[in-house]
């Protein structure tokens, strides 16, 4: 898997990944902290607002972001939006109202939206080889899980010598190192899109190969039992080991660290199985196992005592992260196998907002459930939405699917990539 970072443009690149995921995740820790400075008792309802900002400005930004990305430097584009994040996080250690948070987060996050799609895009490009951008595709999920282990803890060591202030700075320095690393790779030079069209036309652009392209619309319906399962994890883990079990604080991180363990085994065994095994094979099933784990879940919560609680919440949690990563890591793979050169940054722009699109759902539903009518409802009614989406996408992605392109409205899948000119 490692040899691909052989290629010194991904390796810049990747390395920029791994140093602004850090950069984020002490963002995180310390945009809590801020939270309770500011709004005390309620930093909970700040920080599922500023949430819910997050995943608006990710739905709604990055199709704009597609429509237009081809008329921009890639590198400008990928530059720009890291500058702007640096930005943002220099000044949010000075805020002192709510909104303050709120406009700053939407702006932060605005500019995510435009890098991660067309960071996203240019991968393919530069190792086209699919085994190559396969290993590409372990990697990058092993950088999210690792990051979400990392930082956290990385965050506590610093918070013991300096305060949650400086933390912000971290991140504005992950930031410009991430810009700084862009600015030496040399990127392959996009493929010219047509540019017809009105603004809505060239924003839905990406979109429509989902309704039409039936791996991609089974993707749709994927993503929706990812985001069921992800949100049972994200939103009610401090629940379940907070209330429900009675355990200390210090639990959480731990039940959280065997979702990111149960996602990175997976990380690391895909790319040899996926030379032997087909991409629906493989998502079909993670998406199944998802609604087992679910039901297993149900178990649990039905139960009110026993010590074999924490350890089953445990396996619990690692199998989600496994099912997770069995779905997402090959996703890359079908967009890029469904839209040509000249159309992919729009396809992953799109990918990027749909997805998060049924996060935007499926977080309020849990948190709202698991208040109001208790945690055994959230887990059945996100355990049946994972069970639909995964049976709607058996549905819809025929077991012989052809690797050429059919039915998007513009044209056959080039299925066989030149190796694409790198330009400064």
């Amino acid at each position: 898997m490692l040899s691909v970072l052989r290629d010194r443009t991904y390796r810049l690149l990747f390395t920029a990944q791994v140093i602004a995921l850090v950069g984020t995740g002490l963002a995180t820790v310390a945009l809590g902290l801020l939270a309770y400075d500011i709004a005390g008792a309620d930093a909970g309802s700040v920080l599922g607002t500023a949430l819910g900002i997050k995943m608006a400005a990710y739905v709604l930004i990055a199709p704009v972001v597609g429509a237009v990305a081809d008329r921009l430097p890639r590198r400008a584009l990928l530059v720009g939006a890291d500058l702007i994040r640096a930005g943002v996080a220099l000044t949010l250690p000075f805020v002192d109202h709510v909104w303050q948070v709120y406009i700053l987060v939407f702006a932060l996050q605005s500019a995510s939206a435009a890098f991660t799609p067309t960071f996203q895009a240019v991968i393919p490009e530069v190792l086209p080889a699919e085994r190559d951008y396969t290993h590409a595709l372990s990697l990058s999920r092993l950088a999210y899980d690792l990051e979400s282990l990392f930082s956290p803890a990385l965050a506590a060591g610093l918070l013991t010598l300096i305060s949650y202030n400086w933390l912000f700075t971290g991140t504005v320095l992950g930031f410009l190192a991430s810009a700084a690393l862009v600015v030496s790779a040399v990127l392959p030079k996009p493929v010219a899109a047509p540019r017809a069209g009105s603004a809505y036309a060239r924003a839905t652009a990406g979109t429509r190969p989902f309704f039409a392209i039936p791996r991609l619309r089974a993707l749709l319906a994927l993503n929706l039992a990812v985001a069921a399962a992800g949100a049972t994890v994200t939103v009610n883990t401090v629940v379940y080991v907070r209330d429900h079990l009675g355990r200390s604080a210090a639990d959480v991180p731990l039940a959280l660290g065997a979702y990111g363990a149960g996602s990175m085994a997976v990380a690391l065994l895909l790319p040899r199985l996926l030379d032997r095994v087909a991409d629906r094979a493989v998502m079909l099933r993670g998406a199944l196992l998802l609604t087992a784990v679910h039901v297993a879940l149900g178990a649990l919560t039905a139960a009110s005592s026993g010590g074999w609680r924490w350890p089953t919440l445990l396996a619990a949690w690692a199998a989600f992260g496994a099912a997770c990563s069995m779905v997402l890591t090959p996703a890359g793979r079908l967009v890029r196998r469904s839209a040509p050169a000249e159309e992919r940054t729009s396809v992953f722009a799109a990918q990027f907002s749909l997805s998060h699109s049924f996060w935007l759902l499926t977080y309020p539903l849990a948190g709202w459930l698991g208040a109001t009518a208790g945690l055994q409802s959230a887990v059945i009614t996100l355990g049946a939405i994972a069970f639909a989406a995964a049976l709607l996408a058996v549905r819809l992605w025929p077991s012989h699917d052809p690797d050429h392109r059919s039915g998007a409205g513009s044209g056959p899948l080039r299925t066989a990539h030149p190796e694409p000119t790198r330009a400064r």
